[in-house]
C-alpha cells in the first residue's frame, strides 16, 4: 500500500483536537491550564489519571502509563492500522492526503472496510422502510408510538424478505461476500450465502463515535421461525458485551449530567429518548456486564459518589434476575445506583403509549436505590411472621448491607433492615458486621490464592522523584520547557535548554529536548518520544501533567521565570567556582584580573536575569 506523506500526516495531526476523538469516549473535564483528564480508557480506575493536553496533542495516564498521540489512540481504542488512522482523521478534518507513489488513495482495508460495509447497510434498510413491502414494519412502529420522524432520528429501517437482497445490493457497491461474512450482514448456510436479516425492522447500533457496527433485528412475520430479535454476531468491531445502544445519541447527556439510565430494549431507548429521558441507553442481545459499565464510567466521567445509574426492569421473575445480575456489579460504579419499576408492569415503551412522556419521566424520579431493592428481594422469600423466617431472612440480607462501601450510608440501611425485619438495630447491626468479617476474610483468602510476584519493572515517574529544591527547580522547568517552552523567550530558552541537570532521569529528558529541532511542528511530541528507556514515561508525564498556574498567562510568566532560575542556579555555580579560584592565584596576575573579570560578568549577567 503506498505511504502517505509525512507532511500530510503532521498536517492532519495539528488539524484534529485530540480532546474531540478522545472525548468521544472519555468524559474529559479541566485538569488545570491547557489540560484535561477522565477515566482512563486503557485500565479500569476509580479516580481519574488519564490527562490530554490538547496544545500539543498527546495523552498521558499516569496510573498505567499509555501514552501517544491522536494515531496511536486511535490505533489502540479502535484496532486500526496507522494508515487507517490517519485516513480517518483526514476524512474528520475534510483534508485530502497525498501518497508517495502520487496515485490515488488507495483502497481502505480491514476494519475500515466493515464499517462501510456497515454503514452501506444502514442506508440500504433505511430507504427498504419507505417501500410498500414494509407496511408491517411501519404499522408495527406506529402502534408504538414511534412516527416517521422517530424511525429517521434513530436509523430504523426494515430488511426486506428473500434470500440475497441485501447482499446483491452490497456487491453491486465493490464489497465482497468475505466481506460481508466477516461484518455479519450475511450467513453462510447448505444452500450458500443469503441475507442474515430478512423479513425484520432493524435497528442500527452505533459505537460511541456513531459509526455503524452491528444491527438488532425484530421479527414481523409468523412464519419467521427465528428469535424474536436477532443481532450481529461477534464480529471484529462487533463485541457485545461492550456495546451500549443508544450511547452515541446519550453520551453527551450523560457526560454533563452524569447521569444514565439503562433499559432493556431499542424500543425502550427510543421511548425514553422521546419522552426528554436522553441519556437512556440498552445493552444489545445479552445480560448488562461488567465492560458495559467500564464503558459507561468513561463516559460519565464516574469518579464521585454525586452520579446516578438508574436501572428499569420488569417486576417479574426475569426483571428480578435481571436486577440482581446488575446488582453483582453494582460496587464498580462509584455512582450511586437506582432501581425504577413502572406501575403494573409496564416497560417504557408501553409505559410512554399508555400514559404519555410525562409518565416515562416521573419513572425516573421515583427510583429506589439499588440496595433498598435488593434487600426487598431478599426478605420476599421468607416468612417474617416466624422467628425462623427473620433469623433466615437477616442471615440473607446482612451481607448486602455489609456490602455498602459508602460508611455514611451503612447506618441507614442497618436502620431499614431493622424496620423491615421488625428486630433490634443491635441484633442487626451485630449481624452485618459478622458478614463484613466474613467477607474481608474471604476476599484475603482469594487474595492470596490468586497473587503471583510481579516482575520488578523500573519505572521513574514525578512522583517517585526526590524532594528536594535542586529536582524541584528541574522538574518545573522541564515542564515549563515541554508545555509552554514556545512561549519561553527564545533567547532564554535556547540558554536553560544547555543547562545540564543534576537528576539523571531529568537529564534525559532534557537531552532529548536540547538535541530535538524546535523549529519542527511537535517538537514536543517527538521530544518525549525520543527519551530512552526507562524515562520515558516520566517525559509523557512532563508533558501532560497539570501546570501550577492558574490562567494562561500566569502559566507563560511561571514558564519564563523557571527557565530564568535555572540560569541563575547555573551563574552561581559558575561564580562559586570561581570564587574558589581566585583564592588560589596572585590578585594581580593575568589569571586572577581574568577570573575578576568573569566574575563581574556573571554578576551583571545575573542582575539582568533578575530584573527581567
Amino acid at each position: 500500500m503506498p505511504r502517505i506523506r509525512q507532511s500530510d500526516v503532521d498536517e492532519v495531526k495539528a488539524r484534529v483536537n485530540i480532546a474531540d476523538v478522545v472525548g468521544e469516549r472519555v468524559a474529559l473535564k479541566s485538569a488545570g491550564v491547557g489540560s484535561m483528564k477522565g477515566l482512563c480508557p486503557f485500565h479500569d480506575e476509580r479516580s481519574p489519571s488519564f490527562h490530554v493536553r490538547p496544545q500539543v496533542g498527546y495523552y498521558h495516564c499516569f496510573g498505567c502509563g499509555e501514552s501517544g498521540d491522536v494515531y496511536s489512540f486511535l490505533r489502540a481504542m479502535d484496532h486500526v492500522s496507522f494508515t487507517e488512522a490517519v485516513e480517518r482523521m483526514a476524512a474528520r478534518v475534510g483534508y485530502t492526503l497525498h501518497y508517495e507513489d502520487g496515485g490515488p488513495a488507495p483502497e481502505t482495508t480491514g476494519r475500515s472496510r466493515l464499517y462501510a460495509a456497515n454503514a452501506a447497510a444502514a442506508e440500504y434498510f433505511r430507504a427498504q422502510l419507505m417501500t410498500p413491502e414494509a407496511d408491517t414494519g411501519r404499522r408495527f412502529l406506529g402502534d408504538r408510538g414511534f412516527d416517521a420522524g422517530a424511525a429517521a432520528h434513530f436509523g430504523v429501517g426494515y430488511a426486506p424478505k428473500g434470500w440475497s437482497h441485501l447482499m446483491d445490493h452490497l456487491l453491486a457497491q465493490k464489497f465482497t461476500r468475505d466481506e460481508l461474512l466477516q461484518a455479519g450482514l450475511v450467513s453462510q448456510g447448505q444452500r450458500g450465502v443469503y441475507d442474515r436479516f430478512r423479513g425484520r425492522l432493524v435497528w442500527p447500533i452505533r459505537d460511541v463515535t456513531g459509526q455503524v457496527i452491528g444491527f438488532g433485528a425484530r421479527k414481523l412475520y409468523d412464519d419467521d421461525q427465528g428469535p424474536k430479535y436477532l443481532n450481529t454476531p461477534e464480529t471484529p468491531i462487533y463485541k457485545k458485551a461492550q456495546v451500549l445502544y443508544g450511547l452515541d445519541l446519550a453520551k453527551r447527556d450523560i457526560s454533563r449530567s452524569h447521569r444514565v439510565v439503562v433499559v432493556e430494549g431499542y424500543t425502550d431507548v427510543m421511548a425514553c429518548h422521546l419522552a426528554g429521558v436522553t441519556t437512556a441507553i440498552a445493552s444489545c442481545g445479552t445480560a448488562f456486564g461488567s465492560d458495559h459499565i467500564t464503558v459507561l464510567r468513561r463516559v460519565m466521567g464516574d469518579d464521585s459518589s454525586s452520579g446516578e445509574v438508574v436501572f428499569t426492569f420488569d417486576p417479574d421473575a426475569a426483571g428480578q434476575k435481571a436486577a440482581l445480575r446488575a446488582f453483582a456489579d453494582e460496587k464498580r460504579f462509584a455512582a450511586q445506583t437506582y432501581v425504577a419499576v413502572a406501575p403494573e408492569g409496564l416497560d417504557p415503551c408501553d409505559l410512554r403509549l399508555q400514559r404519555g412522556d410525562g409518565a416515562v419521566r416521573a419513572l425516573m424520579e421515583t427510583k429506589a436505590p439499588m440496595f433498598e431493592f435488593v434487600i426487598d428481594q431478599r426478605l420476599k422469600d421468607f416468612d417474617l411472621s416466624s422467628v425462623e423466617g427473620r433469623a433466615g431472612a437477616l442471615r440473607a440480607a446482612a451481607p448486602i448491607v455489609a456490602d455498602i462501601r459508602d460508611p455514611a450510608l451503612r447506618p441507614g440501611y442497618v436502620r431499614v433492615l431493622a424496620r423491615r425485619l421488625g428486630l433490634d438495630m443491635p441484633e442487626v447491626q451485630s449481624a452485618v458486621e459478622r458478614a463484613a468479617r466474613g467477607a474481608d476474610r474471604a476476599e484475603k483468602r482469594e487474595t492470596r490464592k490468586d497473587s503471583e510476584p510481579a516482575p520488578i519493572a523500573i519505572s521513574v515517574t514525578m512522583a517517585s522523584l526526590p524532594n528536594n529544591r535542586d529536582v524541584a527547580l528541574e522538574r518545573g522547568a522541564m515542564m515549563a520547557f515541554l508545555q509552554y517552552g514556545h512561549r519561553i523567550e527564545p533567547d532564554v530558552f535556547l540558554r536553560a535548554l544547555q543547562t545540564p541537570f543534576s537528576h539523571p532521569a531529568l537529564e534525559a529528558v532534557r537531552s532529548s529536548l536540547a538535541s530535538t529541532d524546535l523549529s519542527q511542528p511537535g517538537w514536543a511530541v517527538a521530544a518525549v518520544e525520543a527519551v530512552r528507556e526507562p524515562f520515558r514515561s516520566l517525559a509523557a508525564e512532563l508533558l501532560t501533567a497539570e501546570f501550577p498556574a492558574r490562567t494562561e498567562e500566569g502559566a507563560v510568566a511561571s514558564a519564563n521565570d523557571l527557565a530564568r532560575g535555572l540560569l541563575v542556579r547555573e551563574l552561581e555555580r559558575e561564580k562559586n567556582e570561581l570564587l574558589r579560584g581566585i583564592q588560589r592565584v596572585p590578585a594581580d596576575s593575568d589569571e586572577g584580573k581574568r577570573l575578576r573579570f568573569r566574575l563581574r560578568e556573571l554578576d551583571a549577567d545575573r542582575q539582568r536575569l533578575v530584573a527581567t
